[in-house]
């Protein structure tokens, strides 16, 4: 695993105009079915897929925090909203609440997330490959091949698909 992280950005990187033709073409066309598709591809690529063995979006990258992740991840701290914002986030410069530095705080040597099951719809949401209306996050979607192996194995196998 740890091989495949290391060469993973320069492999998205000898990717990009490919992905960025692919994501061009769907964002153009928005084929009825892709979002079956996708949800398709990225329930086989997480039957095989260990996120515990990588965590290398954890380790690399922060999410966004919403108003209500704050207060849901709060609450489960025991602590008051203001708290949590003051001792773990600051607001990037998109005026969103990130985390103050990567790996993420909550990500244990384990790689299991003290904060699982409270944890930000962001991570929930990781990579985004079954989202509905895939064809629109085509820019996201083209950084997170460069830190997610499943991300870029779906990828690969989308640019397989005949639309």
């Amino acid at each position: 695993m740890k091989d495949t992280l290391k060469q993973l950005p320069q492999l998205a990187k000898e990717k990009q105009q490919e992905h960025k033709k692919l994501f061009a073409k769907l964002k153009k066309k928005k084929p009825k079915q892709l979002d079956t598709i996708m949800q398709e591809l990225h329930d086989e690529e997480f039957q095989k897929t260990d996120c515990l063995t990588c965590a290398n979006c954890c380790k690399t990258t922060g999410p966004l925090f919403t108003n209500k992740d704050i207060e849901r991840i709060a609450k489960h701290l025991r602590m008051k909203p203001q708290q949590f914002i003051k001792r773990y986030l600051h607001i990037d410069e998109d005026n969103d609440f990130v985390l103050q530095s990567v790996p993420c705080t909550f990500l244990g040597a384990d790689n299991y997330c003290a904060i699982y099951d409270v944890r930000p719809k962001a991570c929930r949401e990781y990579p985004h490959t079954n989202r509905k209306k895939f064809y629109q996050i085509g820019n996201l979607t083209m950084k997170n091949v460069a830190i997610c192996p499943a991300a870029y194995n779906i990828v690969e196998q989308l640019k397989k698909v005949k639309f």
